[in-house]
């Protein structure tokens, strides 16, 4: 476990495992950095790369600091790519994705960028959340209704059938993790704000973000969410689509098909877009 301060005096902390060009592991909502998934994404790619898998703030070891701001998280991610040396690669998963892409408009040294399925509703296909949604999840969690709270993230935020959140309480393991970073669904829902209303993605929204980028989704993967990959491909100006069976994240992550997709993407190989 290592640890550095970020701008505000936040500690964060994160895993550092294998050898080569820094890549950084950016997780989505209810993710932090001992989850399963994430730890094996990293083990894997770690047969090339030197991960640094860490904690956002709020959650698993890293600390905190109220008033929330996306720009705190954006100084998180900075903290770690000069834990590591000061430039590295970048992966952000869902949410994280949408982190990450704000921290390279806002001048983050990432010299490659993966984004895989950020959660952009860009039309009137599929699930669209309620316009409150954002202040939604604020009041659930300031009144301390996590449960709630993680129901109507799930349910009216990312769609998921509402057995499907019935499934988690039973599972004791999994509901106390999810229970357990709860908290944190506000500053995923910030984050996400005003990207999930429907409207086509400001093609200067992002002019800034020039670096290489990977955009990924699965073909598996609910049509809204799709949609939103490949809008955000078009935007971006250095940006590449690549949708394939076994990129979707809204089950189990195929980690081996998303290690072998971003080391064929940092280290310049070739790869098969399906």
């Amino acid at each position: 476990m290592n640890t550095v301060i970020s701008k505000d005096g936040t500690r964060i902390v994160y895993d550092k495992v294998g050898q080569g060009p820094a890549l950084v592991l950016v997780a989505g909502a209810f993710s932090y950095r001992k989850f399963s998934e994430v730890v094996k994404l990293a083990n894997l790619l770690s047969e090339q790369f030197t991960v640094y898998n860490y904690d956002r703030r709020g959650r698993g070891d890293s600390g905190d600091t109220q008033e929330y701001a996306i720009a705190r998280e954006i100084e998180d991610l900075q903290a770690i790519i000069d834990a590591a040396g000061g430039s590295a690669y970048v992966w952000g998963l869902s949410s994280g994705a949408v982190l990450a892409l704000q921290a390279a408009a806002n001048g983050a040294n990432i010299t490659k960028l993966a984004l895989h399925e950020p959660p952009f509703v860009v039309n009137d296909e599929g699930h669209k959340p309620p316009k409150d949604f954002k202040q939604h999840v604020h009041k659930l969690i300031k009144d301390n209704r996590r449960a709630e709270a993680i129901k109507y993230f799930m349910t009216k935020g990312m769609g998921a059938p509402s057995f499907i959140v019935s499934l988690m309480r039973m599972m004791p393991g999994v509901w106390s993790n999810l229970m357990a970073v709860a908290h944190t669904l506000p500053y995923d829902a910030a984050l996400l704000d005003g990207y999930m209303d429907g409207k086509p993605l400001p093609a200067k929204l992002w002019s800034s973000v020039t670096m290489p980028t990977l955009v990924l989704e699965g073909i598996e993967s609910p049509t809204g969410l799709r949609h939103g990959a490949q809008e955000l491909a078009k935007v971006l100006p250095n940006a590449k689509l690549l949708s394939k069976k076994g990129l979707g994240h809204t089950k189990k992550l195929n980690t081996t098909i998303i290690s072998s997709e971003l080391s064929a993407f940092f280290m310049n190989k070739h790869y098969v877009e399906v």
